[in-house]
């Protein structure tokens, strides 16, 4: 079996350790198993995609010592992909609109007569004439996943979604996720129906991540079983912390790559200081 994984930046920011750790994991990984590195600029999210961050990606990761194949996938290039997938979802009734701002939907989960464990958001479709009315008065609204409309659509097969990962065959729950948002009214795509496309179209076999990103494969199974993709082995490893204990962020300013390059430090040093870090 080929070995191809990948590593998928967004280019919000200077990427920091945290970074460097998933980028020298996927790039080891890949060249232990003889496979395939890909470098994938997942830059949907225009408002905050800079092209500066984009090329910092790219000598962050030739200072690291990393090798990937010149065919850089960029996200932003393919909306009318995503657009398509989109489309087909909505004309299968498995996503429906969803008119509730975020501060809505959360207090639709605050008020639900549900367990604490059961803190998601589940919805349905208004009626046509509603929805009309709320679209003749073009108010915003974001196109949701049906957990309901994909039970039926899969039937018992949905109770069976399966993935491997480090610990080994685990079963999908994608109940967790409660219906999520895949797109927005003038959005075709949102970070899970773009990832789960691009690592079919890429043929990705292997996706490796951090450790926050693991309880996503339970929802992106379902879209792969929805959309009849396959479905990557999945590795999640440690995340990097800071002093406070709280993983690196961009948000909060971490240690950039580029600092740590400025400030005299070499790759060597870098590997060092992943390898003793918390």
């Amino acid at each position: 079996m080929s070995f191809v994984t990948r590593f998928a930046p967004s280019p919000t920011g200077y990427l920091h350790l945290g970074h460097a750790y998933s980028a020298l994991t996927a790039f080891d990984a890949a060249r232990a198993a003889d496979g395939r590195l890909l470098l994938r600029i997942e830059d949907i999210d225009q408002r905050r995609a800079r092209p500066e961050f984009e090329a910092a990606i790219f000598e962050d990761l030739a200072w690291l010592g990393l090798e990937w194949e010149t065919n850089v996938r960029r996200q932003s290039e393919h909306m009318a992909a995503y657009e398509a997938v989109l489309q087909g979802l909505i004309e299968r009734g498995l996503v429906y609109r969803c008119f509730r701002t975020r501060k809505e939907a959360a207090e639709a989960i605050a008020s639900a007569p549900h367990g604490a464990s059961d803190d998601v958001f589940r919805g349905e479709a208004l009626p046509p004439d509603e929805e009309a009315e709320r679209l003749a008065r073009n108010e915003a609204f974001a196109w949701r996943l049906s957990l309901k409309k994909a039970r039926a659509a899969l039937g018992p097969a949905y109770f069976a979604l399966m993935f491997e990962d480090e610990t080994g065959p685990v079963r999908a729950e994608p109940d967790k996720h409660g219906d999520v948002v895949l797109a927005r009214k003038d959005f075709p795509t949102s970070y899970h129906l773009a990832s789960v496309w691009d690592d079919a179209l890429q043929g990705v076999t292997h996706v490796i991540r951090g450790e926050d990103l693991r309880e996503a494969a339970h929802l992106h199974v379902l879209l792969q079983k929805l959309l009849h993709l396959p479905t990557p082995r999945y590795q999640h490893h440690r995340l990097i912390l800071g002093p406070d204990g709280k993983r690196l962020a961009k948000r909060d300013h971490a240690a950039t790559l580029r600092g740590l390059r400025e400030a005299g430090r070499s790759p060597e040093d870098v590997r060092s200081l992943l390898a003793n870090a918390a």
